[in-house]
């Protein structure tokens, strides 16, 4: 039998796939219907989430181990939860802060929706 994830638990496999390029813990995270909004450097990524899986898997966050991220936030009402992640040093330089949507499911719940903010640092390449 396979764990169910808790909301808690899927917002860490979100943080630890994001950090390494784990596509099976990002895909373990996410439902396969979500989608990702927010701008990066004055351009908009709404994007569905098998987009930010592939994005990821090209360039983890922690490109030089000062990657962290803390969730300030995780709060549940009934099936749904709203989780508050800040990330720092994401490529090095980069901060955002994310608001993710989650649901629950039969196997456990999922994150539905990233929504994020550029906090500061230039993203690699612009």
């Amino acid at each position: 039998m396979t764990h169910a994830p808790s909301a808690a638990e899927a917002v860490q496999l979100y943080i630890e796939g994001v950090r390494k390029g784990d596509v099976s813990a990002l895909q373990a995270a996410f439902h396969t219907e979500a989608r990702m909004f927010g701008a990066l450097g004055g351009q908009r990524v709404d994007v569905p989430i098998a987009d930010l899986i592939g994005m990821a898997a090209a360039q983890p966050a922690d490109v030089d181990g000062t990657f962290e991220a803390s969730v300030l936030s995780l709060e549940e009402y009934g099936d749904i939860a709203v989780a508050t992640v800040e990330e720092r040093n994401f490529w090095g330089s980069v901060h955002f802060t994310d608001v993710l949507s989650l649901a629950r499911f039969e196997e456990g719940w999922k994150i539905v929706n990233k929504a994020f903010t550029h906090t500061g640092g230039t993203p690699p390449g612009m």
